[in-house]
């Protein structure tokens, strides 16, 4: 059976879900037992004893109806009403007509419901049933051949007293154990609040002290991703260091050739042999870039608009024909935690890449509550949606998407935007750009 109809108006928090598990079935609880209770104990109860009082009535018009006049009617039921602490009179002689009918009673008053089919079927002669005036009395008025009469008695001669008691009794002990029982699933699910704070954190390159605690479970999904994350910091390290040295030792016998070349003569020869150590060059601040991701850059709180206008006069003044937009909807200011030199290199590399492959380039930014959108577009030849993941990879170079003859490249620049956007918790989505016909590169960090 598919129940994704139900799935849909849950809640997706785990401490809502909670909350939900344990109020449903207390509160079901509480119906069911209510329902049942009332229809079984106190509508029988009441019932039967409203057909006892039922009786009495019944003697008591049957009684006044004989006796020849009204104070023959009173004085002949005075003992009955005394033993059985009824209150009786008839109204004004000269009534023009009886009451109409009519039954009153507490929108509450579940039981009032029983009491009243139950004396309007078996005493016809009722003209008014009225159980809201006074809560603890009946009042009742009779068509009678001598004038109306009035009756009323306690309410405690037809129904138990109080039944709302067990339904409020019931509400403040649900109450109070749902109170209890919150208090205890804050408690359980705050370690699992704070695992979730610090892997986020974690996945947005920021590292938040964390102790685990809480349940046996919890602690060991804690030492878990203690463990993990220590194992991708080593991991982060090693490459770092090991890639810096390996690109620190190339660098002295590189830089040793190439002074060694520029000493021969010029000529095709050694203008080809310099070309290919300017791109040994190259490809090794490429590897190094690459190594050290965001770097040991600290999160400092950064100013978008700021970042993107230095990036933009960076461009110009390398004779780049870029420009700078704010998107629709965006905020007017604002600070971001970011790295920003590392996401100066990413946007860098992106321009560059703009530049490269089209005439012109735009960069726009979008600054909203939940994150923060860097666009870089341009009028280039573009990617092919088959080919954008494979950009993505290190060292993917696409000779027929982005035409190569437009410089050199050792195709590790998506691939330092894509890492630098992971480290800040967000991702490097490529499309097509909609204004100027070229790619457009989102770079988006979460916030």
């Amino acid at each position: 059976m598919n129940f994704e109809w139900l799935k849909r108006p849950m809640p997706r928090s785990l401490y809502a879900r909670a909350a939900l598990i344990l109020i449903l079935p207390i509160v079901l609880l509480q119906l069911v037992v209510s329902v049942v209770f009332i229809q079984r104990h106190f509508a029988d109860v009441t019932r039967q004893m409203t057909d006892g009082v039922a009786m009495e009535l019944r003697y008591v018009l049957d009684t006044a109806r004989a006796a020849p006049d009204r104070a023959q009617a009173l004085e002949r039921l005075a003992p009955f009403a005394r033993a059985m602490s009824y209150d009786l009179s008839y109204g004004a002689e000269d009534a023009e007509a009886p009451a109409p009918v009519t039954n009153r009673r507490r929108f509450y008053d579940l039981t009032g419901i029983t009491v009243m089919d139950r004396l309007r079927a078996q005493i016809p002669e009722l003209r008014k049933i009225d159980l809201a005036a006074d809560s603890s009395r009946v009042a009742l008025s009779a068509a009678m051949p001598k004038g109306e009469m009035q009756l009323s008695f306690s309410r405690r001669r037809v129904s138990a007293s109080n039944p709302h008691q067990l339904l409020v009794l019931m509400i403040l002990a649900g109450a109070l154990m749902t109170g209890v029982a919150f208090v205890f699933l804050r408690n359980q699910l705050r370690p699992i609040r704070r695992l979730s704070r610090a892997a986020e954190a974690f996945g947005k390159g920021r590292v938040l002290p964390y102790r685990p605690a809480g349940a046996l479970e919890v602690r060991a999904a804690g030492n878990a991703f203690l463990d993990m994350r220590a194992r991708i910091e080593r991991q982060i390290e090693q490459r770092t260091l090991m890639l810096s040295g390996v690109s620190h030792d190339l660098r002295t016998p590189l830089t040793r050739m190439k002074l060694a070349v520029s000493m021969l003569e010029p000529g095709p020869d050694t203008e080809a042999l310099a070309r290919d150590l300017n791109e040994m060059q190259e490809m090794l601040d490429g590897f190094l870039a690459f190594a050290q991701g965001d770097g040991a850059d600290a999160l400092d709180p950064t100013d978008p608009y700021h970042l993107a206008e230095t990036l933009v006069e960076d461009a110009h003044r390398a004779g780049q024909n870029v420009s700078l937009a704010r998107a629709p909807g965006s905020a007017r200011s604002g600070t971001v935690p970011m790295r920003p030199m590392a996401v100066r290199r990413a946007l860098g590399n992106l321009l560059s890449n703009a530049t490269r492959y089209g005439t012109q380039a735009r960069l726009t930014v979008a600054l909203t509550p939940g994150a923060l959108r860097f666009a870089v577009e341009d009028d280039g030849p573009g990617i092919a949606p088959e080919d954008r993941e494979t950009a993505l990879r290190p060292f993917a170079r696409l000779e027929a998407a982005r035409n190569q003859n437009r410089g050199p490249g050792v195709g590790l620049g998506l691939a330092i935007a894509a890492d630098i956007a992971r480290s800040h918790g967000g991702i490097l989505r490529l499309g097509d750009s909609a204004d100027l016909g070229g790619l457009k590169a989102e770079l988006v960090l979460a916030r």
